[in-house]
């Protein structure tokens, strides 16, 4: 792959594709397309998701309309209650909420939302955006499955400037109303495969769905792209003692589900996958590689061997990285994450300024090149040295992001 290929990579996938839509099938079916261009036979995999197309969604702060957007999944109906901003979760501040409608500065996570609900909260506030940009974008959030774990609360979004407002002008009264439908959807994993010459896998991840927002080339399309310079720079050594098997996920921007159902769906053959390679995030024109290994220490001490041997800059670390390389580490596959991550003043993510223009097509087939290499060498291993179980660190990370453990405050 030339960089003319990769930027018109780019430029057809430049639209939003929010998981369990049309826009997000029309992606899957082009970059199943593009895998069996390459010479992998390819195939889409479906897998079910909740969904909910929120009709309408009101906010009234004492009596003045605001700007919303409806949660989906959150449930329909109207509730009134007194306001409160809280900007704090631990337990004697979300004590307070009892009885009203509370304003977060954070995002709706499991234990927050668990403990707004046992304190008697009667609705949830949240907002994005920045009070200094010049848009007024919301976001279409959603409450989540494993969030909620079958409640329902009504929750609205807002931009950040109406939610410095609210907190400005002491607003006493706010009242919220969302009228919605709620039914199973579908979203889509694509697989393709280059078969090696052992029963032995290698699967690499990377998500293609985007955010309302977003139309995702950053996040996540370059990883996708950088999934495709690796599949054409490794079939012409195919096949490889290790089978390499690439997984562009479905609706990781809503909670890793395709990776989920991937896993879920797949559990017997992870039990011959000797590592996950996952790219989240790559190619930005300004920002520092990094690799996050759920893995043993050598994992860690091999990309940075590697790294200094091909002369390339790499933060490597043990961890958890908050992508589709969780549930593969969940299911004891040893998972390595390389992302390029951006300064925030360079790039954002999940809003509108997510376009090509912060993509390097060079940066893309540098970083292509070495995650390639890095993967040659893991697939043509006589053993692959990512080692069984993982560390007790790695899944003590697992249990605090999978909500099995609360984290500590």
């Amino acid at each position: 792959m030339n960089k003319k290929e990769i930027r018109r990579i780019f430029r057809d996938t430049d639209y939003t594709r929010i998981g369990g839509t049309e826009e997000e099938l029309r992606a899957a079916e082009y970059l199943r397309d593009r895998c069996e261009a390459l010479g992998a036979a390819a195939r889409i995999e479906p897998f079910a998701v909740a969904m909910g197309d929120v009709h309408e969604a009101h906010l009234l702060a004492d009596g003045r309309e605001i700007p919303c957007r409806g949660y989906r999944c959150c449930g329909s109906g109207e509730v009134e209650g007194p306001f409160l901003y809280l900007p704090e979760t631990d337990p004697v501040s979300v004590r307070k909420a009892r009885g009203k409608i509370v304003l977060l500065d954070a995002y709706l996570t499991h234990f927050v939302f668990q403990d707004l609900m046992d304190n008697g909260v009667k609705g949830i506030i949240t907002y994005d955006g920045d009070v200094h940009y010049r848009d007024r974008d919301i976001d279409l959030r959603e409450l989540r499955s494993f969030v909620a774990c079958g409640k329902k609360l009504l929750c609205v979004n807002i931009n950040a400037k109406d939610a410095l407002a609210l907190v400005k002008n002491g607003v006493k009264t706010v009242r919220l109303s969302v009228r919605q439908d709620e039914y199973e959807g579908q979203s889509r994993n694509v697989v393709a495969e280059l078969p090696g010459e052992s029963d032995e896998w290698i699967t690499l991840s990377a998500h293609y769905d985007s955010t309302p927002l977003s139309r995702g080339a950053y996040d996540n399309m370059s990883g996708c792209v950088g999934l495709l310079y690796v599949l054409d720079k490794l079939r012409s050594g195919a096949p490889h003692r290790c089978g390499l098997r690439f997984v562009f996920c479905g609706s990781e921007e809503r909670g890793l589900l395709g990776s989920k159902a991937y896993t879920a769906a797949h559990e017997d053959e992870l039990k011959k996958t000797v590592l996950n390679v996952n790219l989240d995030m790559i190619g930005s024109y300004m920002g520092k590689f990094i690799a996050v290994c759920s893995t043993d220490d050598g994992m860690v001490s091999y990309v940075r061997y590697l790294a200094a041997e091909l002369g390339w800059g790499v933060h490597a670390r043990q961890g958890v990285y908050s992508s589709d390389s969780t549930p593969f580490a969940d299911k004891g596959v040893p998972a390595v994450t390389f992302a390029r991550i951006a300064p925030d003043r360079q790039a954002t993510i999940h809003n509108r300024y997510d376009t090509m223009d912060l993509l390097s097509d060079g940066q893309m087939i540098a970083d292509g090149e070495f995650i390639a290499e890095f993967t040659r060498r893991m697939a043509d291993s006589s053993v692959c040295p990512a080692k069984r179980p993982l560390p007790e660190k790695v899944r003590d990370e697992l249990d605090k992001y999978l909500l099995r453990k609360r984290p500590e405050d």
